[in-house]
C-alpha cells in the first residue's frame, strides 16, 4: 500500500481570517479533506482570526483528520481570547498523531466565564453527571439517529452544527432565523432545538416563549448557542424557558455530551 496516502498535507492559512473569510476557509478545508488523508493547518502567518474561522478549524478538527502546527502569536491569542487552548489541537510532534480525547464535560457556566462551558439552566436535569461518557468514540457512537433542529441566521455556523450533529449520527433539520424555526415545528418532530438568540424576524428568546406556549413544546429541550455571555441575558433565557446554554464557539464534543445529557 501507498505511503503517500496515509501523508499529511500542509495547508497554509491565510494571515486575513475574518468574518467573511470562513465559508471559503470551510469549503477549502472540505475540499482538501476530500483529495488527502490527513491536513496539518500551517498557522504561522495568521494575522487576524475571529470567531466563526475558529469554529469551523474546531469542526475540522474535530471531524476529519486536521491538526494545527506552527501557530502564530495571533492564533494562540484568539484561541485564548475564548479560553481555548491551542494545544489540545495542535501537531506538537511533527509526526501524524491522534486527535485527543474530550474530557466529560462540566455542565456550569465557572465564574471566568469559560467560552466552551455550557450551563443546563432547569435545575432538574443537573441532578446528577452522566458516568457513561468518556471518549469521543463513545459520544459519536451513540446518538440513535435523534432529529435536531438548528436554529442560526449564519450560514458558516448551521454548516458547522450539521458537520458535528451529522457526523454525531443525528438527524439535523437547518432553519435560517427565528420565525423559520417556530414554523418548522409545526409540522416537523424534533428531540432537541438549538437556537440563537440575536436574530432577524424573531429572537431567540421569542423562539423559546412561542414553543413554550405549544403544550407538544413544554418539556422539548432547547439550548441557546450564542456569542453572548451575559448573565443577565442568560436568565432571560431562563424565564422564557431554556434548557441550557453554550457559548460559541462550541467545543463538538461537548456539544455532542450537552445534547446527550438533556435528550438521553
Amino acid at each position: 500500500m501507498s505511503t503517500d496516502a496515509q501523508s499529511p498535507v500542509s495547508f497554509p492559512l491565510p494571515p486575513l481570517l475574518d468574518f467573511a473569510a470562513a465559508e471559503g476557509l470551510q469549503a477549502s478545508l472540505l475540499q482538501t479533506l476530500h483529495d488527502s488523508h490527513a491536513i496539518r493547518l500551517e498557522a504561522d502567518a495568521v494575522e487576524t482570526l475571529t470567531t466563526p474561522c475558529i469554529q469551523v478549524i474546531l469542526a475540522a478538527v474535530k471531524s476529519h483528520s486536521v491538526l494545527i502546527r506552527n501557530p502564530s502569536p495571533a492564533f494562540t491569542s484568539a484561541f485564548s481570547d475564548l479560553g481555548l487552548r491551542w494545544e489540545d489541537y495542535a501537531d506538537l510532534s511533527g509526526e501524524s498523531a491522534a486527535l485527543p480525547q474530550a474530557e466529560s464535560p462540566d455542565l456550569a457556566v465557572s465564574e471566568t466565564g469559560d467560552s466552551l462551558a455550557s450551563q443546563t439552566i432547569a435545575s432538574e436535569t443537573t441532578a446528577s453527571e452522566p458516568t457513561d461518557i468518556a471518549t469521543s468514540d463513545q459520544i459519536y457512537g451513540s446518538a440513535m439517529a435523534k432529529r435536531i433542529l438548528t436554529i442560526d441566521d449564519s450560514k458558516t455556523m448551521r454548516d458547522m452544527l450539521m458537520i458535528t450533529l451529522s457526523d454525531a449520527g443525528y438527524d439535523v433539520i437547518q432553519a435560517v432565523d427565528g420565525e423559520d424555526g417556530v414554523n418548522t415545528l409545526k409540522d416537523q418532530r424534533v428531540d432537541v432545538v438549538i437556537t440563537d438568540i440575536n436574530m432577524p424576524k424573531m429572537d431567540g428568546y421569542e423562539v423559546i416563549r412561542q414553543l413554550r406556549k405549544n403544550p407538544a413544546h413544554k418539556t422539548l429541550p432547547i439550548l441557546v448557542l450564542t456569542t453572548e455571555s451575559d448573565t443577565e441575558k442568560r436568565g432571560l433565557a431562563r424565564d422564557a424557558g431554556a434548557t441550557g446554554w453554550m457559548v460559541k464557539p462550541f467545543d463538538p464534543d461537548r456539544l455532542v455530551q450537552t445534547i446527550r445529557k438533556v435528550s438521553p
